[in-house]
């Protein structure tokens, strides 16, 4: 995903996430995913959402992942763009099909400009 890709099913995002780097539940990642697009939970979304991603009165409302579309940020992008740069070391995934970094470089603090 990219900020200028289109959008994608968030559903198909949800899965690609579990089948290749964290297989432990759809729900934990949807709304993990679904905190980083809400524009009230974090002050640079790092995921441009479209669809219904809840409300700042009930943050809990957002629409099923069937339902939701989204790509990256282009701040998240920001944050990415050093990774092919020779900065991270990388490790096997889970079942070792694929290599991930163990830490990813940042250019920008999100620490500091997101909050914990």
């Amino acid at each position: 995903l990219r900020a200028s890709a289109k959008f994608k099913k968030s559903a198909r995002t949800v899965g690609d996430v579990l089948g290749k780097y964290h297989p432990h539940g759809d729900i934990a990642c949807y709304e993990a995913m679904v905190l980083m697009a809400q524009p009230f939970s974090y002050r640079y979304p790092l995921v441009d959402g479209q669809g219904n991603w809840g409300a700042p009165d009930d943050p809990k409302s957002f629409a099923a992942m069937r339902y939701t579309e989204s790509r990256l940020s282009k701040y998240s992008e920001l944050l990415l763009s050093e990774l092919g740069q020779g900065t991270a070391d990388w490790v096997p995934n889970f079942d070792g099909t694929l290599q991930e970094p163990k830490m990813l470089p940042a250019r920008l603090p999100n620490i500091l400009l997101n909050g914990t």
